[in-house]
């Protein structure tokens, strides 16, 4: 009685690892992880872009940053803004180069992996990015 149990149990254990290795070297899996990572970041560009036009307005009027506070260095302000422009920037424009180029119904799964890697490392570039937008431009926002 114990055999057939054990030889059940095997089998299926087997299956199911069989089943997640498909799924796991599935193309179109793959694919539908780099869409959903897509999805979840992309909204993020609009925030980035009035990030940016807060930014040039920082950078165009100096005077105001300075009376705001008088003991904060504007030269630093500056080069922490400029920085920081640059980075929304470059996200932005990675994610379009990323949705440019991506092909989502390629059935190759090693370049699926590498894309769903690329959107993932993206990914954390927007994270980092919208964390020092949040620090750097909260005292100017009203």
């Amino acid at each position: 009685m114990k055999k057939p149990t054990l030889i059940l149990l095997a089998l299926t254990i087997l299956l199911f690892g069989a089943c997640q290795n498909s799924a796991k070297n599935d193309p179109s899996a793959i694919s539908a992880k780099s869409i959903a990572v897509h999805d979840e970041i992309m909204p993020q560009i609009s925030t980035f872009d009035k990030h940016t036009v807060l930014i040039d307005s920082l950078l165009a009027n100096m005077a105001a940053v300075q009376n705001q506070d008088p003991t904060r260095d504007t030269l630093e302000v500056r080069d922490n803004l400029s920085e920081l422009k640059a980075e929304l920037e470059m996200a932005t424009d990675n994610m379009m180069t990323w949705m440019k180029d991506f092909e989502p119904d390629s059935a190759e799964t090693a370049y699926q992996q590498a894309e769903f890697e690329s959107i993932s490392q993206l990914k954390e570039t927007f994270s980092s990015a919208a964390q020092n937008a949040d620090r750097l431009l909260t005292p100017y926002k009203n």
